[in-house]
């Protein structure tokens, strides 16, 4: 065989870079070399295995079924020579940067308290968290976990249910006293909503106002949970919000709860090969445990 064709574990070692960023230019800089040396060194091992490894989606590189056993043997490679560079001193296993995605009051009040317990216990420990409201991906590049609003609609994407929080209809004392208490939910349709904006919206669990309040005309709309809250307690209209946010702040006063309780689910999605990460593993099982405690806050009980 010519040194073409010839496998090198430093290779393998670069298409785990890949799988874990899902590009090029990014395993590069995480390398130190660039993205030609990535794509040649991959060439060089589709070439000594005799199939592709990667295939080019549109959100960068997925790995084929032929690249995840390949990966599966470069996580073990890598994990056997970070124990032999850990020799003579006491090793820990989760280290590194890993990548999160999650909405903004997930981000905030769940994500990072776990990451700062797990941090006290693991300080070579560095997590990256992305914010963003959307619907679970079968391959999201560059992310190692996802935490998103209802479930999975795709069957490539497997997650796990991590636990439900409740939504409710908030207004600011000012507002009330200003414009009057709503005393039904005909009478709550009357008032402008502070909500996302609709034409973008990508979660199908957060369209709550077509179902809910059909007749509320928008007030105020935005990508972000906190723009919702400090709109609403500015006087915009009314919210609505994630109790575990709004409850927070005592100028805001929750309306007809009995009739506005909704409850949507977080689920979490991993990806294969980053869960063979022991950072990684370590990081779902935080965000597990994280969302568990919070059970009574998610759902609203002060």
């Amino acid at each position: 065989m010519d040194a073409r064709g010839r496998l090198r574990a430093d290779d393998l070692l670069v298409l785990l870079a890949v799988a874990r960023s899902g590009r090029y230019t990014t395993a590069a800089n995480a390398l130190s070399v660039d993205h030609t040396t990535v794509a040649r060194r991959i060439a060089a091992l589709e070439d000594a295995v005799g199939g592709r490894l990667v295939a080019q989606s549109g959100g960068g590189w997925e790995l084929t079924a032929l690249g995840r056993q390949a990966v599966d043997t470069a996580g073990r490679i890598e994990s056997a020579l970070t124990q032999l560079s850990g020799a003579g001193e006491d090793h820990d296993p989760i280290a590194g940067v890993v990548r999160m995605s999650a909405t903004d009051g997930f981000s905030a009040f769940i994500a990072a308290p776990a990451v700062a317990r797990l941090r006290r216990q693991h300080p070579r420990l560095s997590v990256e968290i992305v914010t963003a409201t959307r619907r679970a991906a079968a391959h999201r590049p560059g992310l190692d976990i996802e935490v998103v609003v209802g479930a999975p609609q795709s069957r490539r994407a497997q997650g796990v249910e991590l636990g439900a929080y409740t939504l409710g209809m908030y207004a600011s004392r000012d507002y009330l006293e200003r414009e009057g208490m709503p005393r039904d939910a005909a009478e709550l349709m009357r008032h402008p909503l502070v909500y996302f904006v609709d034409a973008i919206l990508q979660v199908d669990a957060l369209d709550l106002p077509r179902r809910l309040v059909p007749e509320m005309r928008d007030g105020l709309s935005s990508t972000n949970v906190f723009v919702h809250v400090e709109a609403t307690r500015a006087g915009a209209g009314i919210g609505l919000l994630p109790c575990f946010v709004a409850d927070r702040h005592d100028d805001l006063v929750r309306l007809l709860p009995d009739q506005f309780d909704e409850r949507l689910p977080y689920w979490m999605i991993v990806r294969p090969e980053s869960l063979r990460i022991p950072a990684v593993a370590a990081l779902a099982d935080a965000l597990r445990d994280e969302t568990a405690a919070a059970a009574a806050m998610l759902a609203g009980r002060r």
